[in-house]
């Protein structure tokens, strides 16, 4: 091809791609002005959040997924959080939500809140799980988001399931977007956000608490779900009475997730008794309270928290309840028999000496016969300690010894206190000095035995509990004969 004519053809492509260029960008500014009703809704589109599609085999949705309620009036409890005239109710209903954490226990209403501000939002929303997601899909809805704001000025509404399960770099990778506008970021955790989300998000978001059902709503709401018979049991199942919705909810732990989904595989064995179903059928079919626990979350901590303080407040029927809370959970008796050790040193200490050994005692005695037997040894041992007198005067005495030991790491030993194993250790003076206490009438000398800087310093001062008052009448005694052979104070 002749040189003129490559770059007549080079021209005409140009302007072909500018052609193209500047009708999709009419395009796009047609569309950012269309009315959000006369196109597709972005939420719709969000496979976590759209409407369930038809399954194969014709199988409806999970009762508590039929039931969740779809507006703001139909959310049963956590009225301080989203009731009339709360901050939250109304900016859902301005749609002016800024970056939250949602923070509750299972079951008490995290993702149907998200749901229903997904469903008001002119925001292009994004559902995303920390689960099955990873810093790489992180950024690509981040690019997403910056081109949303900068084509149609709209922002991007991102909700993050289980936020806790990001590691700190991938939450890291929020921050940017969340500082410039392009993301207003919904968390939902289980676990504490002081804990559990960095601090530099963190202080970028609202954190929102729902609290845990009450036994009472978790009834109002499984009445509710008995009476629909559109999206819920009317027709399928019929309970006996109001004693046995009762008796259900107090064992769902506040979670009304866990309560539909007991009255749902209820449902087979009222169509097949053809009967209301009751007491025996629910504890048939729940087996097993199900314990909110998580070994290595919040609530581990909250309720060795709650044991060990009880303990020290010397209530032998709180420290027994916690106790059976944790084991019948499913925690390491190990790891509790552990603590009942640290706690008889720590909180006991020596107005209890055989605090010590049996706490010891019951953590052998497990070990070597094993559950379920070794839990009365272990809840012997916290009955003990739960009434033995209480002193924490050799925590706090070590704890005063360990900071001078720190301070004064390089302080010499004395040398009537070192031992002169050869010749010249003795020519150099190790051992001079030193005074053999089994030599004296008293068994006590005048030799000093802390470094010159530390003389005089008190550390074990024992309290009058128990058989530290023993004690400290002997260091009282000890401290006089001192003094009569020529000891400093």
């Amino acid at each position: 091809m002749p040189p003129r004519l490559g770059l007549l053809a080079a021209r005409q492509a140009r302007r072909a791609r500018s052609a193209r260029a500047g009708w999709a960008e009419f395009a796009i500014t047609l569309l950012a002005k269309t009315p959000r009703a006369n196109y597709p809704s972005l939420v719709e589109q969000a496979d976590l959040f759209a409407p369930s599609s038809p399954r194969e085999d014709d199988r409806p949705a999970p009762l508590a997924e039929r039931m969740r309620p779809r507006e703001l009036d139909e959310i049963i409890g956590q009225d301080d959080v989203i009731g009339a005239g709360t901050t939250l109710r109304a900016a859902i209903e301005k749609d002016e939500v800024g970056s939250i954490v949602l923070w509750g226990p299972p079951g008490s209403g995290k993702t149907t809140l998200a749901r229903i501000i997904a469903r008001r939002t002119r925001s292009h929303f994004v559902p995303f799980s920390a689960v099955t997601s990873g810093i790489k899909e992180i950024k690509d809805v981040m690019r997403e988001a910056e081109s949303q704001r900068r084509l149609f000025g709209r922002r991007t509404l991102l909700f993050v399931d289980e936020i806790h399960r990001f590691n700190k770099a991938q939450q890291d990778a929020f921050l940017p977007h969340v500082e410039s506008g392009n993301v207003s970021l919904i968390g939902a955790t289980t676990e504490n956000p002081s804990f559990e989300v960095t601090a530099a998000l963190l202080s970028r978001c609202r954190v929102v608490i729902l609290r845990q059902l009450s036994p009472e709503e978790l009834v109002v709401l499984m009445r509710r779900a008995l009476a629909d018979g559109e999206r819920g049991l009317a027709g399928r199942l019929v309970v006996e009475n109001d004693e046995a919705l009762s008796w259900l909810a107090h064992r769902a732990n506040g979670d009304a997730r866990f309560v539909l989904n007991v009255l749902e595989a209820l449902c087979s064995l009222a169509r097949d008794e053809k009967r209301p179903v009751g007491i025996a059928e629910m504890e048939n079919a729940l087996q097993r309270k199900a314990l909110l626990y998580d070994k290595t979350g919040e609530e581990h901590f909250n309720l060795i928290s709650a044991l060990h303080k009880s303990l020290r407040s010397s209530d032998v029927n709180a420290s027994l309840y916690w106790l059976a809370r944790m084991l019948e959970a499913g925690e390491d008796p190990l790891y509790v028999a552990r603590r009942l050790v640290r706690f008889a040193s720590e909180d006991v200490g020596l107005a209890e000496p055989g605090a010590l050994a049996v706490a010891v005692a019951a953590k052998e005695a497990f070990h070597f016969i094993g559950l379920p037997e070794g839990k009365l040894a272990l809840a012997q041992a916290v009955v003990y300690l739960a009434l033995a007198p209480k002193s924490n005067a050799l925590y706090l005495g070590y704890g005063k010894a360990a900071k001078d030991a720190l301070e004064d790491a390089t302080e010499p030993v004395p040398l009537q206190l070192r031992n002169p194993v050869t010749k010249a250790m003795r020519e150099w003076g190790y051992g001079r000095g030193y005074e053999h206490a089994h030599d004296h009438p008293t068994r006590l000398t005048a030799m000093e035995c802390l470094p010159e800087r530390l003389l005089g310093r008190a550390y074990y001062e024992p309290t009058e509990e128990g058989f530290e008052k023993r004690l400290k009448s002997r260091i009282e005694e000890i401290g006089r004969l001192g003094r009569a052979l020529g000891k400093k104070d």
